[in-house]
This record gives C-alpha cells, sequence and structure tokens, in this order.
C-alpha cells in the first residue's frame, strides 16, 4: 500500500516538491553558512520524494543546544511559510476523503519542515 501512495504521490506533485527542495538546498548551499541549512531542506526532500512508509524521528541530542539554536534561526529564514505552505495544502486535500492520506503526508512535511534539526527519517515498520 505505501508503494502505491508513494507512486501516486509522485506523479502527482511529489516530484515537483522534492525538486523544489533539491533547488533551495543547492542555492543554500553556496555560501557556507547556508550549509547546514542546505542539508536540511535535503532532508526534507528526501521525505517530499517518498513519504509514505517513512517518518522523522528525533535523534539524541549530542550538540548540546545547537539544534535549538538552529531550528530558531531556521523558523525565522523561511522554515515558518515552509510549514503554513505544507498545511494549507493538506488542509486542501483533507476536503475530499481520498486526499485524507496525503494531507497526513503534508502534516507530516510541514511537521518536520518547521524544526528540521535534530530529527532522522526512518523507515516505519
Amino acid at each position: 500500500m505505501n508503494t502505491l501512495g508513494n507512486l501516486i504521490w509522485l506523479i502527482f506533485g511529489g516530484f515537483l516538491i522534492a525538486l523544489e527542495y533539491v533547488i533551495a538546498s543547492l542555492l543554500l548551499m553556496i555560501t557556507i553558512v547556508g550549509i547546514p541549512f542546505g542539508v536540511q531542506t535535503l532532508k526534507l526532500a528526501t521525505l517530499a520524494l517518498w513519504p509514505f512508509g517513512k517518518t522523522a524521528v528525533s535523534r539524541p541530542a549530542t550538540t548540546g543546544c545547537l539544534y535549538t539554536i538552529m531550528n530558531i534561526i531556521w523558523i525565522f529564514i523561511g522554515g515558518i511559510w515552509i510549514a503554513l505552505t505544507h498545511v494549507a495544502f493538506g488542509l486542501l486535500l483533507f476536503i475530499t476523503i481520498l486526499g485524507i492520506p496525503f494531507a497526513r503526508q503534508h502534516f507530516k512535511l510541514a511537521t518536520l519542515a518547521l524544526t528540521p534539526f535534530g530529527k532522522d527519517i526512518v523507515d516505519v515498520r
């Protein structure tokens, strides 16, 4: 079922979302300061490409409060707008019964887009 959901997601917009994240990542990685943020957008791109059967989990904090500081900077740079876009698409998809699984994926992407530092993407089994 996950494979079918991922294929439908990929055809109807998932590829474009992932491509936008990859382009944003490359633009962020032009400067040295933007490299950590570019890595996080690549994380978003991998989840946006194949979201069914994957989830984001918090990784144990070994860097002190660095994740918190980077997440605060991320929110102000654009994380809030990315998350709000995913929430808007999720609400739009929730209107139809067939769109509910895809809306749930947008909500999953919204939570990761809001605070991506300190999270890993893992398979759900």
